[in-house]
């Protein structure tokens, strides 16, 4: 859980760094490939492909192509339609995907899962965001393929992190993630990006500089880890408190108008389905009930 709350922390500013001084300004298509190279670029080095498997490799590869790579496409396109608030309100499906698909790797449907992400979901959909623009429906539907990409992304890792025979170093084969990854944003840019809108002012390249070293290369690495040491409960109820860290961080330093009282509350209710799910649930589930 430290793992997961800590990127929580750190992911809290990504929201509205894209959406107030990238988004309409730099093309979406070179933010995601700057974005993945330069997580790359972290990893890469501690790469050891010598006790990795081709199943394996081609696996991890595949997961940082859905999870970050493909993520990013529709995560990126988001913020053209709708704004910060609205991208964070429609992100509050991701754990009802994460126990959905969790289980469908395990062949098996455990419903007290299910409850922990209902539980989150009603507390970030507390937080609605009223004035809701004309490109809702649209917006809507691209957020939602951000969420599953990246809801099948960290559940498939912890997935096949977990059958393993041999406990690896995450660190030396996480650079196969971001292969994957880079494959499908370069793929991306080649075809939709546009070279006249690439970044302008040092702000924006320091920006995107950041989001890449700091927010995906060690951000991606450390949430996946922390996927792995924790139930898919805990998991799922972790990613809807970006919902309210995101709000917080958009109001506190750019001011927006958002609904702190509905914030305070939903913001409870997601730590209200973190509590039940670590002191409730997980005894439930482990005593095979």
């Amino acid at each position: 859980m430290p793992y997961l709350s800590a990127v929580t922390l750190l992911w809290a500013f990504s929201f509205s760094l894209i959406g107030v001084y990238l988004a309409g300004q730099v093309d979406a298509w070179f933010s995601v490939l700057m974005r993945v190279a330069l997580a790359a670029v972290i990893f890469l080095p501690f790469l050891k492909l010598k006790n990795i498997s081709t199943s394996l490799a081609l696996k991890l590869m595949a997961i940082g192509g859905i999870q970050l790579g493909l993520m990013y496409c529709f995560y990126y396109q988001s913020f053209l339609l709708l704004s910060v608030p609205e991208v964070l309100m429609f992100t509050i499906f991701t754990p009802i995907y994460i126990t959905i698909i969790y289980d469908l790797l395990k062949g098996r449907f455990t419903p007290w899962y299910l409850v922990t992400a209902i539980i989150a979901v009603a507390g970030a959909a507390v937080m609605k965001y009223a004035n809701i623009n004309e490109n809702f429906l649209t917006g809507f539907f691209v957020v939602q393929g951000a969420n599953l990409c990246f809801a099948i992304g960290q559940v498939s890792y912890k997935f096949i992190m977990e059958k393993e025979p041999q406990q690896l170093p995450q660190h030396t084969v996480f650079g196969l993630f971001y292969i994957g990854a880079l494959i499908v944003a370069s793929v991306a840019f080649m075809l939709f990006g546009n070279i006249e809108k690439l970044p302008t002012t040092n702000l924006q390249w320091g920006i995107l500089t950041y989001l890449g070293l700091i927010a995906s290369g060690l951000g991606y690495f450390v949430w996946n880890k922390g996927a792995c040491l924790v139930n898919a409960g805990a998991l799922a109820a972790m990613n809807n408190a970006l919902v309210p860290a995101g709000l917080i961080v958009n109001i506190l330093i750019w001011n927006r108008e958002v609904d702190i009282p509905r914030l305070v509350i939903g913001g409870s209710i997601i730590l209200f389905s973190l509590w039940f799910n670590e002191t409730w649930i997980k005894a439930k589930v482990n005593k095979g009930s």
